[in-house]
């Protein structure tokens, strides 16, 4: 059963029968929004981008993207970079996999975020969402929609950190702007 969430919820992410995930895929949808024109409705292809920064003590000490899309411990992959997204119709156009169990003990968080690595502004974007899917058995988790458009080129989706003997997920949905993982750390620190 999936758990829609919204912006500032958490969720355990224990299993029903009591056990830990041990691995999780968090997922990115996106499909450019029709622009009206001249000539009719049209759509432009964007280029939003997944990345997972991992922290220790509210440090970052890795990150995971297109230009480094295994983290160097190995526990966290990206599986690609998508250009243009809506290929899925509704499914994942970038994802990044969690092997929850070899993240290292000291990495306590890791934050999701999306950007718009060619300058458009979530205005121009539709049906835009991250998701949780346990690995294991494609279950799908949590789901987080970003609604609302907006005049920004970035947001800061969701974290999952320590939470106990497990992990706990929490949807952030601050907004922000930047075109890499980089410009949005000033966005990503008071989150932790």
């Amino acid at each position: 059963m999936t758990v829609n969430m919204t912006k500032g919820q958490a969720i355990s992410l224990q299993k029903g029968d009591g056990g830990s995930l041990t691995s999780v895929r968090m997922g990115l949808g996106w499909q450019a929004a029709p622009r009206r024109g001249l000539f009719g409705s049209r759509t432009r292809e964007i280029d939003l981008d997944a990345s997972a920064v991992l922290f220790a003590d509210k440090q970052p000490v890795d990150v995971v993207f297109f230009r480094h899309l295994v983290s160097d411990d190995g526990s966290v992959r990206h599986t690609g970079d998508n250009l243009v997204g809506g290929v899925g119709q509704g499914g994942d156009d970038e994802a990044i996999l969690v092997d929850l169990q070899r993240v290292p003990v000291h990495i306590d968080q890791i934050v999701f975020t999306v950007n718009s690595f060619t300058g458009q502004t979530f205005q121009e974007v539709q049906n835009a969402f991250c998701r949780l899917v346990d690995e294991t058995n494609g279950q799908e988790l949590a789901r987080y929609t970003l609604a609302g458009g907006g005049a920004f080129t970035a947001q800061i989706m969701a974290k999952v950190s320590r939470a106990g003997q497990g992990w706990a997920m929490t949807a952030i949905g601050t907004p922000a702007n930047g075109r890499t993982f980089q410009d949005l750390m000033p966005a990503i620190l008071p989150v932790l």
